[in-house]
């Protein structure tokens, strides 16, 4: 398992998962975007982005956030989205970055990792202009977090996780089509071609 940039030919695959997800697509290039991809079979397991927002703070410095982080179901609980996470602070602190935003209402896997949630006046501008937008938009328990890049650490099991990472075969809770799901009675329905005569 390892995670890359996303290439131009991913764009498809990351918008029909960010939608699927629920994710917030705002100003969506694919050239902002992770991959997780296995190494043996080539699957992708998941993706995240990081969206610089120019000239955001009150000093004029850029702000970073981090956003759209996705995990395929059959690949969670192997640490594939903290290594996302990994790889993308990793970028924003080569960019200079000693503080990367997050504006989730999954705020508990964040902090596991490091981030912490702050109060909404010490949010850069714009990406206190986001939160309004990402709560309207895709997340209503959205809540601003912060993290200095260096002072990431990845969690040793989830490192471990990663390293042996594949995909599992989960089936979603109510993801088989049932007759029901037709408006279709089993108990009284006939066979396809009989036409009742």
């Amino acid at each position: 398992m390892y995670v890359r940039d996303a290439k131009n030919r991913e764009e498809v695959w990351l918008l029909d998962h960010i939608e699927g997800m629920g994710l917030d697509d705002t100003a969506f290039r694919s050239r902002d975007y992770v991959v997780a991809i296995d190494e043996e079979s080539g699957e992708k397991a998941g993706f995240g982005r990081i969206r610089v927002h120019t000239e955001a703070t009150d000093d004029g410095d850029d702000a970073c956030e981090l956003t759209s982080i996705g995990v395929l179901s059959s690949w969670r609980g192997q640490g594939v989205g903290a290594h996302v996470v990994e790889r993308l602070l990793e970028y924003a602190a080569d960019d200079g970055f000693d503080a990367v935003y997050a504006l989730t209402g999954e705020a508990d896997y964040l902090e596991r990792l490091g981030f912490r949630r702050i109060d909404r006046s010490e949010l850069p501008a714009a990406v206190d202009e986001r939160l309004d937008e990402k709560r309207d938009r895709s997340d209503p328990e959205a809540v601003p977090l912060r993290i200095d890049p260096a002072t990431f650490r990845m969690p040793e099991r989830l490192r471990e996780a990663f390293k042996d990472a594949s995909e599992q075969d989960r089936e979603e809770e109510g993801s088989e089509e049932t007759p029901e799901d037709f408006g279709i009675d089993p108990d009284t329905a006939t066979y396809k071609y009989d036409t009742g005569r």
